[in-house]
């Protein structure tokens, strides 16, 4: 058994750990229920007054994030002080950050990124009514959860207006190559500084590199120096991005103006944004000596995690047309199911032309998809496949939460009460897929569910396993299968 924090809060185990500490899972014995608590790591070789410091800092954030009540923001619960060191007790969230989301799945879609902005914007816009700037907006802060939250994470290094840094006002925090110009230039920055940090983090997400990439001094040389680069995407989403990383504060939209034209797009629309021409301040001469000395900055700037450039993805291979039904028990390796499900499992013809490989405890299907005016699923068009794709999407989106599930062949022999997640896209099965994960009435995850269109054809593939409880591993499970599933249809089709 764990240690216990507060006589309350019962230790289990670490969720992650970085330079300033570590995350740990524990339960709040009092109100019974899961918690995330953060420890702060105090180094031993610094001085009382740098710890003291340190120790105000973390204050600040369970203060900052304790008046900061926002859907999009991480809620903090308590703040404690034992053996010296400082535990901010938060909500629990399930899922990963943006950064893991995107070295998994690559960039996102235009639709996709400008809703992840609208979440972000909406969190900052709730911050700074408060005064209160995040100055660390980038993809590791941004947490991505099971049931399509967009959490706002870590304001350790939040400040009010009024405050003076408390590591002086000499040195620069944030994340190389998510700091606003100006704040590396030495000013004190505003609201307008945290949307420069948001057009890059959404400029990340869309174009899967950052725009200022390299090691930390290269990122801040380029920000000092250099416009954004052409993003490699096109349409009104980077047009956006690109006003609001104008290199002047003042050149860039104000936050209702952005959300708007957020909102806009993140609806399927496509406004004609067009930046106004604004008087920008004369350029600054960037001497050798003071671009060396802002490279120097990086011992002092906090640097969590760093989005390294990754190579443009290739394209797509063309999707198949299927004129006869496939055996889908034929799709999925023996030993991939042998690994995912834990034991041998034969596949077995089931309702629909579908497929299933069952053990106890565990199970997978691949069942086809049609319409009601089509009753042979492989005999769909490409269109009508999309359409019908379409008109799934939407019915997760909208249909209730709340339902039941029952699976003979695994051991669910009685109908279970069940709460699913709402829909998210996938990337790279077939030419689109979304998924979605169902947990029991105690929030325990027990099946991940992923419809995918490849050319022609609509299929599901279901994950079930009764041991798990894990919503991410669930949902990768699935999400590795049904690669495996799409890239033998491909040498079918």
């Amino acid at each position: 058994m764990g240690a216990k924090l507060a006589s309350r809060y019962l230790l289990l185990r670490p969720l992650g750990s970085g330079g300033m500490g570590t995350v740990w899972l524990a339960r709040d014995e009092i109100l019974d229920r899961e918690v995330a608590i953060k420890e702060m790591r105090i180094p031993k070789d610094i001085g009382e007054q740098e710890r003291a410091e340190l120790l105000a800092r973390v204050m600040r954030e369970a203060e900052v994030m304790a008046r900061l009540r926002h859907p999009a923001i991480v809620a903090v619960h308590d703040v404690l002080m034992e053996d010296g060191r400082p535990w901010i007790v938060m909500e629990r969230l399930h899922g990963r950050n943006l950064d893991d989301e995107l070295a998994a799945h690559g960039p996102q879609s235009s639709v996709r990124v400008a809703r992840t902005g609208v979440r972000l914007l909406e969190a900052l816009t709730a911050a700074h009514a408060h005064d209160v700037q995040h100055r660390d907006v980038k993809p590791g802060n941004v947490f991505l959860t099971n049931d399509d939250r967009v959490v706002l994470t870590d304001f350790g290094i939040a400040r009010s207006p009024d405050q003076s840094t408390l590591t002086g006002e000499s040195q620069v925090i944030g994340t190389p190559g998510f700091i606003a110009p100006e704040r590396l230039s030495g000013e004190r920055g505003g609201p307008a500084s945290d949307l420069w940090s948001l057009g890059v983090t959404l400029s990340t997400a869309l174009e899967g590199v950052p725009p200022y990439g390299g090691s930390p001094a290269d990122a801040i040389r380029a920000t000092l120096t250099q416009d954004p680069p052409p993003p490699r995407v096109a349409g009104p989403l980077a047009s956006l991005l690109r006003w609001l990383m104008a290199r002047a504060p003042e050149a860039r939209p104000d936050a209702e103006t952005t959300l708007r034209l957020l909102r806009q797009i993140a609806d399927g629309e496509s406004p004609h944004i067009t930046a106004p021409q604004t008087v920008r301040r004369r350029p600054r001469r960037w001497t050798r000596a003071v671009l060396a000395a802002a490279a120097a900055t990086v011992a002092t700037v906090t640097v969590v995690v760093w989005t390294m450039e990754k190579p443009a993805p290739a394209a797509k291979p063309v999707s198949p047309v299927f004129h006869q039904a496939v055996d889908l028990c034929g799709v999925l390796p023996a030993g991939q199911v042998t690994k995912l499900l834990g034991a041998p499992a034969d596949g077995r013809d089931a309702d629909e032309g579908g497929c299933q490989w069952t053990i106890s405890g565990a199970g997978l299907d691949l069942s086809p998809i049609t319409d009601s005016d089509t009753p042979d699923p492989w005999s769909l068009t490409v269109e009508s496949a999309h359409t019908l794709y379409l008109a799934l999407e939407r019915q997760q989106k909208s249909s209730l939460r709340e339902g039941s599930w029952i699976w003979y062949e695994i051991g669910v022999d009685n109908k279970q009460a069940t709460v699913r997640s709402a829909p998210r896209v996938v990337a790279d099965v077939g030419d689109e897929a979304f998924s979605w994960n169902s947990a029991n009435v105690r929030g325990q995850a027990r099946m991940s569910a992923i419809t995918f269109r490849l050319g022609n054809l609509v299929a599901t593939l279901t994950y079930a396993d009764l041991d798990s409880d894990s919503a991410d591993a669930l949902r990768q499970g699935a999400v590795e299968m049904a690669r495996s599933a799409v890239a033998e249809l491909r040498s079918l089709g």
